[in-house]
């Protein structure tokens, strides 16, 4: 499925393809990903306040509803998002750049 590439540390990063370069861009891809699945679980906890407890019972059900929001958030981003940590990572690496 679209799994996230692993972050490398800078020990692992010399013997990555690509060297230090492709290890620095796999790991601002992930924190993009990462940021798109938190964005879609505030969106999704927005859309299901009408809904109420019914599914998951009233007591405690609120942490679950957002404990399942968050894990359809990271699956939605992890199986190509909605273009947010698209347009994160070309931002990441402009500022990148001009560092």
């Amino acid at each position: 499925m679209g799994e996230t590439a692993p972050v490398l540390g800078p020990a692992a990063a010399a013997t990555h393809p690509g060297g230090a370069e492709s290890s620095r861009v796999d790991a601002l891809r992930h924190a993009a990903q990462e940021f798109e699945a938190v964005f879609l679980a505030q969106v999704l906890g927005v859309l299901n306040q009408g809904f109420g407890n019914d599914l998951l019972g009233d007591a405690g059900g609120g942490i679950f509803h957002e404990m399942l929001n968050d894990e359809i958030a990271k699956l939605i981003s992890r199986a190509g998002g909605v273009g947010v940590a698209d347009a994160v990572l070309r931002e990441m690496l402009k500022v990148q750049e001009v560092a």
